[in-house]
């Protein structure tokens, strides 16, 4: 039995019962890895604890939602507050405005904004609102991009990326997505000319798939390639929304696009939540008292915009508005990027560190990936590289690459930690 094992006697257990009820034993496949997870009993500021006590340095950060690190005192607060008062009311509320009367002070280019259940659903109902807007049906996604479980969306998500992403995905959903290289703006060019586009839909930084930033020149050449065929432009700020800066990705990079979806930190880091927003002439197709019901493009959801979620977001929303802490977090990305770069360097590994603001992640490749395909690496040093780190009690995501989220809570020795556990693991790597 290995460290690992000898250590988790407890989440062994509970992933035992767990298979008896959940497929795989979990609740998304994500969180699994070999020969079982970890159970988590708590949580506060930049550390957890599992069932079986130990502690670990967190840098998933619930899939990096939260910003200012576990169990946040003001979130915490609020949200005992409204639960007293009432956490699903099933009507109007004000929580509901104050959320998004803040998403459209941050977000510069949010004018009108809806609250969703999840940045799945933000990102379904943006492609909708961008299929009634302009009349259109095909629409346009990256290699490599995630946008969550909405059919349209989910294609060419992993390598191999001419297979299903998903069983169950319909030949009649899929032809209407064309799938584009990711910062090639001439191979952009090439594969959307003649299919006439609703929309094209990004992420600003590709997430789950290691962290890899647009290049500036290549989302405002996107935009005006955009604004040439007539074409709305949707950034996926699901990840980077309220993370990069306090208007996210495109406050950072000064493109913006048509319409924006959101999710995790919208949240305030402890209640699933999305949204959408964009220009006023675009979201009003929303509006139920210009329009009968065959004239709009739909949107509602029993617990969208909910008051305990829509109190706990606008909280949030509220310390980060104030931009204290982006140079903070983003101080600790830029000194984990360096120190990783200079241990891969001085160890002579074939690694490299994508990321921008506080997000970054590993790739075990020769160079340093620009896409997807340029992100498919050695699978299994980057294994033993998580398993590693998960038996020096750091966490991230995921065993076939190293994501990071650091918080708020994170400190420089976090930093350090993690620079030294990894100094530690190269020197075991042979040569």
């Amino acid at each position: 039995m290995d460290l690992y094992e000898l250590r988790t006697q407890k989440s062994r257990i509970l992933h035992s019962e767990a298979r008896k009820f959940l497929p795989g034993g979990v609740t998304y496949a994500i969180k699994y890895w070999e020969p079982y997870p970890i159970y988590v009993s708590r949580a506060k500021g930049s550390r957890i604890w599992d069932v079986d006590g130990n502690e670990y340095l967190d840098f998933w950060m619930g899939h990096g939602a939260i910003i200012m690190g576990h169990a946040y005192e003001p979130v915490i607060r609020a949200a005992k507050e409204q639960l007293e008062l009432g956490a699903h009311l099933g009507f109007c509320h004000e929580w509901e405005i104050k959320l998004a009367e803040i998403v459209t002070k941050m977000v510069p280019s949010v004018r009108l904004f809806r609250a969703t259940n999840s940045g799945t659903e933000a990102n379904m109902y943006a492609i909708r609102l961008a299929r009634a807007y302009t009349g259109k049906n095909k629409i346009a996604k990256f290699e490599g991009h995630w946008h969550g479980g909405y059919d349209a969306l989910h294609k060419a998500v992993n390598p191999p990326l001419d297979k299903p992403a998903s069983l169950g995905l319909t030949d009649c959903v899929m032809n209407d997505t064309i799938v584009l290289p990711f910062n090639d703006l001439d191979g952009v060019r090439q594969k959307v000319k003649g299919k006439d586009l609703a929309c094209i839909i990004l992420e600003p930084v590709m997430g789950s798939n290691g962290m890899i930033p647009a290049d500036r020149e290549f989302l405002k050449g996107l935009r005006e390639l955009c604004d040439e065929l007539d074409i709305l432009l949707i950034f996926d700020e699901v990840i980077t929304g309220f993370r990069l800066a306090r208007g996210g990705a495109q406050e950072y990079y000064g493109v913006l696009p048509d319409i924006t979806t959101f999710g995790k930190i919208l949240g305030g880091g402890i209640f699933p939540a999305g949204g959408f927003g964009g220009r006023e002439d675009i979201m009003e197709l929303l509006d139920q008292t210009k329009r009968k019901h065959y004239e709009m493009s739909f949107h509602g959801g029993t617990y969208a915009g909910n008051p305990l979620t829509a109190r706990a977001g606008y909280t949030l929303l509220s310390e980060l508005i104030k931009g204290d802490v982006y140079p903070k977090i983003n101080a600790l990305g830029e000194k984990a990027r360096k120190g990783l770069e200079d241990i891969f360097s001085r160890h002579k590994v074939n690694a490299h560190v994508t990321g921008v603001g506080s997000l970054f992640a590993v790739h075990f490749t020769k160079e340093k990936p620009r896409d997807i395909r340029g992100a498919i690496g050695d699978t299994q040093l980057a294994k033993d590289c998580f398993y590693f780190m998960l038996n020096n009690n750091i966490l991230c995501m995921k065993p076939s690459k190293q994501v990071f989220a650091p918080s708020a809570a994170h400190s420089e020795e976090d930093i350090e930690l993690l620079l030294s556990v990894m100094e530690e693991f190269l020197k075991r790597v042979p040569t």
